[in-house]
């Protein structure tokens, strides 16, 4: 009977045993790109839709997120699977709300040189982030 009482205090000890903390990691190169890119600004309500009219590009940055920019917004959606974004892959997007880019549409991403789905990027909600008032 002794040695469950052991294993059972063995166990309590290493349940009650420090936690190491994780070594920070340092940003990868699109994390970097996208905090340059909203410096100054401030994070808005999350959209699920956002419109998209005219000629203006969606971007990818790399591993991290895709943004818009609409006047003095950039959205930025981080997708639900932001290892999949790569810069070097072009978007085909299949929308299902007209001129809207929505959560629930489809991105496929194909590549440049060989013209064969390389991956697909499932959007989130798109964040606003707009300039805070004393910056203008």
């Amino acid at each position: 009977m002794l040695k469950p009482i052991a294993f059972a205090t063995a166990a309590l000890a290493l349940l009650a045993a420090p936690v190491q903390a994780e070594e920070p990691t340092e940003p990868t190169r699109g994390e970097t790109e996208l905090a340059k890119l909203l410096e100054g600004r401030v994070a808005g309500e999350p959209q699920s839709c956002i419109n998209t009219y005219g000629s203006r590009p969606l971007n990818q940055i790399d591993g991290t997120a895709i943004t818009y920019r609409a006047g003095d917004t950039i959205w930025v959606n981080y997708t639900r699977n932001p290892d999949s974004i790569d810069e070097d892959e072009i978007m085909v997007i299949k929308r299902f709300s007209g001129s809207n880019l929505c959560r629930t549409d489809h991105i496929d991403l194909v590549s440049r040189t060989g013209g064969f789905l390389t991956g697909v990027i499932f959007l989130d909600e798109f964040v606003p982030y707009k300039r805070t008032d004393s910056e203008g």
